[in-house]
């Protein structure tokens, strides 16, 4: 039997469409053993990885807003650390460490100090999810281990490259499309749209996945705003479904 990996790309609020996708290809006898995630990928992947279901995932999140994740801090590292968003998966998954977990789980995290890209496989799985989810400027850098990071998405959105030895067939989910836009205001719009375009230079790694699931249609979703949910949970999953996907 073919051992199964899936990487979840970055994408803020566009993640719910994470948890439609892989609904869907439950349905078609699709079940990862292997989860990479980074940014929202990362919580997706984590929660995924500790046998909680799409639909269990999405009752979890649905209602949060990104104040509800974030502490207001002065701006000396970031506007905004993600504690509230450690400490509610920390719950959520009981303290585990990443050796606790059902199913292998890596996540994508960039290090400031070396300015390369680190998948983390040990630790507190809270900690490492809120370092990958820490968009630099509006959220403050994470330390682990003598060593500070943030988003993942800033050198790999998408993260194939861990799964590639760990497994016969790769599945990808990108969520950030780059579309032309008409203006972009304020720090928050500029920092997006850099990590939007830093997403959109690393597509020659995709040719390593079996099978690319690129949802267009989020890219009609800011990936700040946190109140289409539901609507972008439905995306993921009706565009999956109508996916011919066979191992």
């Amino acid at each position: 039997m073919k051992k199964i990996g899936i990487a979840l790309g970055g994408g803020g609020s566009r993640g719910f469409a994470h948890l439609g996708a892989i609904k869907a290809l439950r349905e078609k006898g699709i079940y990862p053993d292997v989860f990479s995630g980074t940014s929202a990928g990362s919580i997706a992947a984590a929660l995924l990885a500790a046998k909680k279901t799409p639909d269990e995932i999405f009752e979890i999140l649905k209602d949060i807003k990104l104040t509800d994740a974030t502490n207001v801090t002065l701006p000396i590292n970031g506007f905004a650390a993600l504690d509230d968003l450690r400490e509610m998966l920390d719950e959520i998954l009981e303290g585990k460490n990443f050796s606790d977990l059902e199913h292998k789980l890596f996540v994508c995290v960039s290090n400031l100090y070396t300015g390369g890209v680190e998948y983390l496989t040990s630790g507190n799985v809270a900690r490492a999810v809120q370092a990958s989810s820490s968009i630099p400027i509006l959220f403050t850098p994470v330390e682990i281990n003598g060593q500070l990071y943030v988003d993942g998405g800033l050198i790999d959105n998408v993260p194939i490259e861990p799964l590639i030895d760990e497994c016969d067939y790769i599945i990808a989910i990108d969520l950030m499309p780059v579309k032309i836009v008409e203006k972009v205001e304020g720090i928050s719009d500029i920092i997006v749209r850099m990590i939007q375009i830093s997403a959109a230079i690393q597509a020659d790694k995709k040719e390593y996945c079996d099978v690319l699931i690129r949802l267009e249609e989020v890219a009609d979703y800011n990936i700040l705003d946190m109140n289409h949910n539901r609507k972008i949970f439905e995306i993921g999953y009706e565009i999956v479904k109508n996916m011919d996907i066979s191992l």
